[in-house]
């Protein structure tokens, strides 16, 4: 049985949250974000209070039940706080800068690498960190798997691209025989 679908959602006074059909909308200061469940969960909205039901008692219904439940969990968390992700570039000449809606990358390429900033992001840079901001949790934890992706770190010097709270697992060069 899930706990995690078991939980209710309590829904902030700057969020409106409208069901429509099988549809939950949630409405922020700045955003609208939409949630289709496709009939896979009930959904009950009470004093501020979202719950989901089940639909049957198979394993697939349950899967579904906490999946929808964290989603919209997301959605709400997104519209009150945000979601931050931090990467560390570490190397010699490793580094990154914010121009206009782009951020350059120089990570020991013959080229700078360009990442277009996607619409309601936030990028800025800080000596060596890169700190992305924004309302979507999945998006912002696939930005920061891209720009990670570019040059992600190595174990013997521990250059490249990282997320701060990563612990890279050294190894030890090699040695001579003597």
């Amino acid at each position: 049985m899930s706990r995690v679908g078991k939980k209710p959602i309590s829904i902030p006074s700057d969020v409106q949250v409208s069901i429509e059909g099988s549809k939950i909308v949630f409405k922020g200061s700045k955003l609208t974000k939409e949630l289709e469940t496709y009939h896979r969960v009930g959904i009950s909205l009470k004093d501020s209070e979202l719950t989901f039901l089940l639909n049957g008692e198979n394993a697939q219904a349950k899967a579904y039940w906490g999946t929808y439940r964290a989603l919209a969990n997301n959605i709400v968390v997104g519209l009150t706080e945000g979601f931050t992700k931090q990467l560390e570039i570490n190397g010699v000449g490793y580094k990154a800068a914010v121009k206009g809606k782009v951020l350059e990358l120089m990570l020991g390429f013959s080229h700078p690498i360009n990442y277009d900033i996607p619409e309601g992001v936030e990028i800025s840079v800080d000596k060596n960190l890169v700190t992305i901001k924004g309302c979507d949790k999945q998006q912002i934890g696939q930005i920061a798997a891209e720009i990670r992706e570019f040059r992600p770190p190595e174990p013997y010097k521990g250059k490249g691209v990282k997320y701060t709270d990563e612990r890279i697992i050294r190894k030890a060069g090699k040695t001579s025989k003597k």
